[in-house]
């Protein structure tokens, strides 16, 4: 079924010096299915992606389409349509102009522009410089060039990003009508809740190895608990200890949870159900939950995180002294002091000490007494004579002529 626009890679094996990128990869992407491929940051999606297009050259195994090589294909963006960087495009060339010269260069007829010039949404803007475009804008421009070729085998890095939420869920929709065709499309994405709605398969790796390959279903199920939750009346404890007892004895697992439920687990809903009444417990809710992919995403790759963030703890940042820190009425002008007129009111001053004036100045020691009072009118001293200013230091933008 569709055999020649499968994807199949076989131990593939990528190594850039002293690092390996991709190790002993293997797995098919089949027609007729939106299969994503996820991983954390540095598990070599990307890598891959260009080893199936021929951009890099694999260190050991291979990697073909269709039973071929991407550079052995005749015509190969008439067969392969793919979106790796959306920022690859020459900023000064319009929308049009761009998916015109790829056009020409696989042979693809004018008119074609066109058409997926308005599928991408872009018609409007397709005289534009690409320079101009938003990042979401560019992304539809990309995937533009994808299709152009009306390819039967499609490969997206990161489709959505930057697209708002109509355009995202354009880009779900336009997927999985193109796998309906019967085409391969596989796609690389970090958000977890778009592909649950969007993949039918997944294919996820770790520090360049195979973690999975399986339906997003059993995906799902494989890596994740399944449980229901229980919640009582919060004034009737014997009520809860009562249950909790039935439980335990019928096989189940019972935990609190953090808001007052009960998590249950290896039990069904019917037996809880059945359980309760015959303790003639009274049940406030009983309600099964199912985990999401973004859980069991995360459980599956926990060990193989490359990057991890740390709580920050703030080195060399230290609490201001007792003491110190806004007095009362701190950003009321109403409650401000006035400043002396000598005090310069630009600038920043860090908030005072409470019940302490920031602009008083500093006591001086008392002067020994003088032997005679200073007379009242005494004359005040010369002031010095201004130094000429510097012409070239001139404030205006005037020269001096």
């Amino acid at each position: 079924m569709g055999l020649w626009r499968m994807i199949e890679a076989v131990g593939l094996t990528k190594r850039y010096g002293a690092k390996t990128a991709v190790y002993n990869l293997s797995f098919q992407v089949r027609p007729g299915a939106v299969t994503g491929f996820l991983g954390p940051n540095g598990s070599g999606k990307s890598t891959t992606m260009r080893m199936m297009l021929g951009l890099d050259r694999p260190t050991a195994g291979h990697v073909t389409i269709g039973g071929h090589a991407f550079r052995s294909l005749p015509n190969a963006p008439r067969q392969v349509g793919a979106l790796l960087d959306a920022k690859a495009v020459h900023g000064g060339r319009s929308a049009r102009n761009h998916l015109l010269c790829l056009a020409q260069l696989a042979g693809i007829p004018a008119a074609r522009v066109d058409e997926v010039l308005g599928v991408v949404g872009l018609q409007d803007v397709a005289k534009k410089r690409s320079n101009g475009f938003s990042l979401g804008m560019g992304q539809r421009l990309g995937i533009a060039a994808a299709l152009l070729g009306d390819p039967q085998v499609l490969l997206f890095d990161e489709p959505v990003n930057g697209l708002d939420p109509e355009g995202i869920l354009w880009v779900r929709n336009l997927m999985k009508q193109l796998a309906s065709e019967g085409r391969t499309v596989f796609v690389s994405s970090h958000l977890m809740s778009e592909m649950a709605l969007t993949a039918d398969h997944l294919i996820v790796i770790g520090r360049g190895q195979l973690l999975s390959d399986m339906s997003i279903k059993d995906f799902i199920s494989a890596n994740s608990a399944d449980f229901a939750r229980v919640r009582i009346p919060a004034d009737r404890p014997e009520q809860r200890e009562k249950l909790t007892a039935s439980l335990t004895e019928a096989g189940g697992g019972v935990m609190p949870e953090p808001d007052g439920a009960l998590r249950v687990t290896g039990l069904p809903l019917p037996r809880i159900s059945d359980l309760a009444h015959a303790s003639d417990v009274r049940l406030w809710e009983l309600s099964p939950h199912q985990a999401s992919l973004e859980e069991a995403y995360m459980r599956m790759t926990q060990g193989a995180v490359d990057y991890r963030s740390t709580a920050d703890a703030k080195a060399g940042l230290q609490p201001p002294p007792p003491g110190y820190g806004p007095h009362p009425g701190y950003g009321d002008p109403a409650q401000q002091p006035r400043l002396p007129a000598e005090v310069p009111q630009q600038g920043w001053y860090a908030p005072p000490p409470p019940g302490q004036n920031p602009y008083a100045a500093a006591p001086v020691a008392p002067a020994p007494a003088a032997p005679a009072p200073v007379p009242p009118a005494a004359p005040a001293p010369a002031a010095p004579a201004a130094v000429p200013a510097d012409p070239t230091a001139r404030q205006t933008s005037e020269d001096p002529r």
